[in-house]
C-alpha cells in the first residue's frame, strides 16, 4: 500500500534552515505529482509547494516563495522541501502528499521556528 514517511523536522532558529524529506513507497513514484502541506494549530491544512511528475512547473504558496524549494529524486522515491530563512510563522506540522487517483498523506513532521 501507499506509504509516505516524513523526516527532517525539528527546531530551528529564525533565519535558519531545515530540510524535510519524504520517503514514498507502494506506488510508481515517478508518475505522480507530490506536494508538501502544512497545518497551523487550529487551522486547516494549506498547500505549501507542489512538484509535478514531469517538467519543472512547481508551485509555491506566496509566503514561501524565494525561501522554500521543493525537489524530487525519482531514483530514491523521495520528495524534499528545503526551507531557508525560516520565520516563526513557519511553525507548523508539515505533511507530504502523493496525488494519485486519490490523495495520500503522510503522518506529518513538526517544524518549530523559535529562538
Amino acid at each position: 500500500q501507499v506509504q509516505l514517511v516524513e523526516s527532517g523536522g525539528g527546531l530551528a532558529q529564525p533565519g535558519g534552515s531545515l530540510r524535510l524529506s519524504c520517503a514514498a513507497s507502494g506506488f510508481t513514484f515517478s508518475r505522480y505529482a507530490m506536494s508538501w502541506y502544512r497545518q497551523f494549530p487550529g487551522q486547516e491544512r494549506e498547500l505549501v509547494a507542489r512538484i509535478p511528475a514531469f517538467g519543472d512547473n512547481t508551485y509555491y504558496e506566496d509566503s514561501v516563495k524565494g525561501r522554500f524549494t521543493i525537489s524530487r529524486d525519482n531514483d530514491k522515491n523521495t520528495v524534499n522541501l528545503r526551507m531557508d530563512t525560516l520565520h516563526a510563522e513557519d511553525t507548523a506540522v508539515y505533511y507530504c502528499v502523493a496525488h494519485l487517483k486519490n490523495d495520500y498523506w503522510g503522518r506529518g513532521t513538526q517544524v518549530t521556528v523559535s529562538s
